[in-house]
């Protein structure tokens, strides 16, 4: 046998494996898709609602890459006033609220699928452990295949409430299959390949957001007509699942700590290794559910109250607030209304091209994140984008007095993409996952994921609004919070990288004890001055 049979035979990568992860990962696919499908069409619903809702329709300066002709509209550069009017016919309807309704209706499009992820973000252990990893997956399809329905009805009805449901109910699914999926992709994985193999999630989601986007230009589905089909269409990747699913085998892992079925667990690791001996294994999960016995299992109210957990509890919500706030997903929602604004003649090509970079870096940030620390990429991602968002701030601002400042813009947007996957992108889930032990980790796993998501439904509820307030300005916004995310994680967030978690406890340890020291110290030092 030569060196890479020996390697192959290592690492166990069977067909069955390959299927069952891509099978899992297809969930991610749905919700990157899910992500970056509202984005490009956004002229073409906002249109349709208006018909439907009989106001005026807003105009953004967002379009969908072209007019019905085939030219791109005039415009003039973003001069920080609010979205205006598009002239219409004189109905006697009191038009300054027009603009404020419609982009409500918008607004709820774009959040409410944040809103079903924040929802069924908590439930995820309790149905993985109710159904087994594989049927929790299958079942939950069944919310994915209903919303795609509803938004694919949506000319058939009133649009804008069939499509904040239908975004709803996808929500839920995504809030439920972003915990599913990790759990299954790891159990499965040999330990040779369950790095690379975790990483695939999010590669799936940035692949899931570009396709869209090819998929939403004008000429394509984005358009007046086919846009229903358009939001609809991971409705095939959620029926794909469901069939791939059903010649996947159920975690070992799972059968065995959580069921103690034994010989089932052994015959599913054959499937999935092949041909070896299965025993290495069933005793690492014997070792695994001892210990998992011995630790008591702590409740989301323990992790709060616990002075234990403190520290570990702000560092992993905070680092999941610095994901969201950081103003990626404003990126996601809006970029193609972004780049309008900045002078761009054909947005959507450029918004295209962030997914294309996106991806890319995605791929490259998996060597990254193993090669160097979690803390040193998340510092540097944090200040390559908070440089980022102030050179995109400067090009939105001299705009109308330089016009190759769009140029700028457009780079910054690019590199405050790229500067997001070093770092705040992939690195916030590792963290969690390392900062817990067995028995508080489930937990920590749910509120971190309820943040993450409540953080999504406030940037992609709220952005628009502010960017018609602040106008060219609205990222100085994110620029702040950058700034105070990078000086959080300088200070309090511990470097995980190859520690165990008994190493990253005694660095709490370390801070609580030295933050201990210096106010008594301070105590001191004014006693003595009294």
């Amino acid at each position: 046998m030569d060196e890479k049979s020996k390697i192959q035979a290592e690492k166990h990568l069977t067909g069955t494996l390959v299927l069952s992860v891509f099978t899992a990962v297809l969930g991610f696919f749905q919700y990157g898709y899910s992500l970056g499908v509202i984005n490009a069409p956004q002229k073409v619903i906002e249109a349709h609602y208006s018909r439907v809702l009989g106001i005026a329709p807003l105009d953004r300066r967002a379009t969908n890459a072209s007019g019905e002709d085939g030219t791109v509209p005039s415009m003039q550069p973003w001069d920080g006033t609010k979205g205006t009017l598009a002239p219409v016919a004189d109905t006697g309807e009191d038009l300054t609220t027009s603009p404020h309704i419609l982009t409500m209706y918008w607004s709820l499009s774009v959040s409410m699928f944040a809103i079903g992820g924040m929802i069924s973000s908590f439930t995820v252990g309790w149905i993985g452990d109710q159904l087994g990893r594989v049927k929790a997956m299958l079942v939950v399809n069944v919310l994915s295949i209903a919303g795609n329905l509803l938004m694919g009805l949506a000319k058939f009805g009133p649009s804008h409430l069939l499509i904040i449901m239908g975004r709803a109910v996808t929500g839920l699914y995504c809030g439920l299959s972003s915990g599913l999926v990790p759990m299954y992709v790891s159990e499965v994985s040999p330990t040779a390949l369950r790095g690379a193999l975790g990483t695939l999630h999010q590669l799936a989601i940035v692949t899931g957001i570009l396709i869209s986007q090819v998929l939403g230009l004008d000429f394509l589905l984005g358009n007046d007509e086919l846009w229903p089909l358009l939001l609809s269409l991971s409705g095939v990747a959620a029926l794909l699942q469901f069939f791939l699913l059903l010649l996947c085998p159920e975690s070992p892992r799972y059968l065995y700590i959580k069921l103690g079925k034994v010989e089932e667990a052994k015959k599913n690791l054959k499937r999935l290794r092949g041909n070896c001996d299965p025993m290495k294994e069933i005793a690492e999960m014997e070792k695994e559910k001892q210990e998992a016995a011995s630790e008591k299992k702590v409740s989301i109210r323990q992790l709060f109250t616990s002075s234990k957990y403190k520290q570990a509890v702000i560092v992993a919500l905070m680092v999941q607030i610095s994901q969201q706030f950081s103003g990626i997903n404003a990126i996601f929602y809006y970029s193609t209304n972004i780049f309008e604004r900045a002078g761009v003649d054909q947005p959507v090509y450029a918004t295209i091209g962030v997914g294309v970079v996106n991806t890319v870096f995605t791929v490259i940030s998996v060597f990254l994140v193993e090669k160097a620390g979690r803390r040193s990429l998340f510092l540097a991602g944090l200040m390559g984008m908070l440089l980022s968002a102030v050179a995109m701030t400067v090009g939105l601002v001299l705009l109308s007095q330089f016009a190759w400042m769009s140029y700028v813009s457009m780079v910054a947007i690019f590199l405050f993409v790229i500067f997001f996957e070093v770092g705040p992108g992939p690195i916030p889930w590792f963290i969690v996952a390392e900062l817990f032990s067995q028995g508080p980790r489930p937990a920590a796993i749910a509120v971190a994921g309820f943040c993450n998501w409540a953080c999504n439904f406030i940037v992609g509820m709220c952005f628009q609004y502010i960017a018609d307030l602040c106008g060219p300005y609205v990222f100085v916004i994110f620029a702040a919070l950058l700034l105070v995310f990078f000086l959080f994680a300088y200070f309090k967030v511990p470097e995980t990288k190859g520690k165990s978690f008994e190493e990253i406890a005694a660095v709490f340890r370390r801070k609580k004890l030295m933050a201990k020291t210096m106010t008594e110290l301070e105590d001191l030092r004014r006693s003595e001055e009294a």
